[in-house]
């Protein structure tokens, strides 16, 4: 696949994702585009929380329900439904981070990444 029709598919699954996330009032997403960094491991993290384990469950299946919907792909990796505080839906160019407040707070994986294209979804 071109570069150019990958970074276009790229953009929008994480449109997908993001209303995904906001069909359950996920908190302060937020969009970095890490597929202008040397190295990217992943086009996109889509980043979120939610107020509760069953909020941040809501928003993974919401998530996970709204990709299938729109263009059939299920993630290719999934984790952290044990506790809910951390959960990760890896799809290759998209990697979904949905936390619990205090975990988001804590691991600050939005500063981790500060040199990725940030925006804000409100």
């Amino acid at each position: 696949m071109a570069k150019h029709a990958k970074s276009e598919a790229s953009d929008m699954l994480a449109d997908i994702v993001v209303h995904g996330m906001a069909e359950r009032k996920a908190q302060e997403i937020v969009k970095l585009n890490l597929g202008q960094l040397q190295n990217s491991i992943t086009d996109y993290f889509v980043i979120c929380h939610g107020t509760s384990r069953t909020q941040v469950e809501a928003i993974a299946d919401s998530v996970e329900a709204e990709v299938k919907k729109a263009v059939g792909l299920s993630p290719w990796h999934r984790e952290g439904f044990e506790n809910c505080e951390w959960i990760l839906l890896d799809y290759f160019d998209v990697v979904v981070h949905i936390f619990q407040a205090e975990t988001r707070s804590f691991y600050q994986l939005e500063r981790l990444w500060a040199d990725a294209g940030r925006t804000n979804v409100s």
